[in-house]
């Protein structure tokens, strides 16, 4: 089934572009490298929005009510379109959330990137439609595909639903299976009892 992936906003986008056209964001130290060395043109592609989820930890630990979550950012797969085949995915970019706005937020690169490639692949395998988001749990520096089910709504808004899917991506937290596809009812309560006995980690790049 294709997924119904929703457009950025077209200020986010305009961030993330101006940054991939300037030499200096892009040879930057912190730029990854299959970036840096792109052969071709680098396009964006598969927008996706970023929400972090909140309070997590306060929840009992059989909870299966909906967490609440904010949208922080919008996060684009980057092609390198001169490699062959069409070219191959060279990190990512985000543009962040301001009180002024939409800005380029960084690049990225590392695991993320090609599990993130891995969930949207195993998204369109399934039966039914859904708008793919990406979720953040930054206690447990863990990132999920978050397959929501309205498939019109506002991919700024809202929460997962308890019949919406999450996939978490690798690196995953011990005990919790990367690729499972799972329902947010069925995940929410094992992630609460997994912030229980987790510290405090920095959010996911």
């Amino acid at each position: 089934m294709p997924l119904h992936v929703p457009p950025a906003p077209a200020p986010a986008l305009r961030s993330v572009l101006t940054a991939l056209g300037s030499p200096t964001a892009v040879r930057g130290a912190r730029t990854p490298a299959a970036l840096r060395a792109a052969r071709g043109p680098v396009r964006t592609e598969l927008p996706l929005p970023v929400h972090e989820m909140g309070r997590v930890a306060h929840a009992p630990a059989t909870s299966r009510s909906a967490p609440r979550t904010r949208l922080t950012g919008w996060r684009f797969l980057l092609r390198d379109t001169g490699g062959e085949d069409g070219g191959t995915h060279c990190g990512s970019a985000e543009a962040v959330l301001t009180a002024d706005g939409w800005t380029f937020g960084q690049f990225c690169e590392g695991p993320y990137v090609r599990s993130t490639e891995r969930a949207l692949r195993q998204a369109k395998a399934l039966s039914a439609p859904w708008q793919p988001r990406l979720l953040s749990v930054p206690e447990l520096y863990m990132l999920t595909l978050w397959l929501h089910g309205d498939i019109a709504s506002d991919p700024g808004a809202g929460s997962p639903e308890p019949s919406d899917l999450l996939i978490p991506l690798a690196p995953a937290p011990p005990g919790i299976p990367a690729h499972e596809p799972r329902r947010v009812d069925a995940l929410l309560p094992l992630l609460t009892r997994r912030l229980l006995t987790a510290p405090l980690l920095r959010t996911p790049a």
